[in-house]
């Protein structure tokens, strides 16, 4: 989730790796993954989410608000 924030309005591997507090290596792994998925594509050396990394983010969102609701047992 923090690297589809980081590239909601675009962002070089460098932002990404600080912004996400990630190595280079791991990093590359997660950006060729999403990219994988169709949630943020490059364009040049900027990596930005695509509409649907912005509903897959949304989706995400709410669900995380629907399990911070509930009752804890």
């Amino acid at each position: 989730m923090d690297i589809l924030n980081i590239t909601s309005s675009g962002a070089t591997k460098t932002k990404i790796v600080y912004g996400a507090n990630l190595n280079s290596s791991i990093a590359k792994k997660y950006i060729n993954d999403l990219k994988d998925k169709g949630l943020i594509e490059q364009r040049s050396n900027i990596f930005v989410m695509t509409e649907k990394g912005k509903e897959y983010r949304e989706l995400t969102k709410e669900l995380l608000d629907y399990w911070d609701q509930k009752p804890r047992m």
